[in-house]
């Protein structure tokens, strides 16, 4: 009952966008900064995105800057990623995760974890 869900993911050619979105179940996420992470494979999980409980704050890896833009809705209690310029080495499963605070790109103390999303991006 208690749970993330990540959905919107799918397979893009290079330079195309997707929205991916996570909603809480059971619980609110208002009080939550909200990151979402990614995992390639054969690669360790990499943080890609943080927004602060308000949403005042938001801070992006490197590799994303520009072209990633993370926000969220507490009164519909979700929250979204914005890719744009695909690139293949977006390649991967997308997460979100509820925490306590960002630490740049990172959520932290992370206390509810989505099962992930799937991005492809082909030609």
């Amino acid at each position: 009952q208690l749970q993330l869900v990540e959905s919107g993911g799918g397979l893009v050619q290079p330079g195309g966008s997707l929205r991916l979105s996570c909603a809480a179940s059971g619980f609110t996420l208002n009080t939550y900064a909200i990151g979402w992470f990614r995992r390639a494979p054969g690669k360790e999980r990499e943080g890609v995105s943080c927004i602060s409980s308000t949403g005042a704050r938001t801070n992006y890896a490197d590799s994303v800057k520009g072209r990633f833009t993370i926000s969220r809705d507490n009164d519909k209690n979700t929250a979204s990623l914005q890719m744009n310029s695909l690139k293949p080495e977006d390649t991967a499963v997308y997460y979100c995760a509820a925490g306590r605070t960002c630490f740049g790109r990172l959520s932290i103390a992370n206390e509810y974890w989505g099962q992930g999303t799937q991005v492809t991006v082909s030609s």
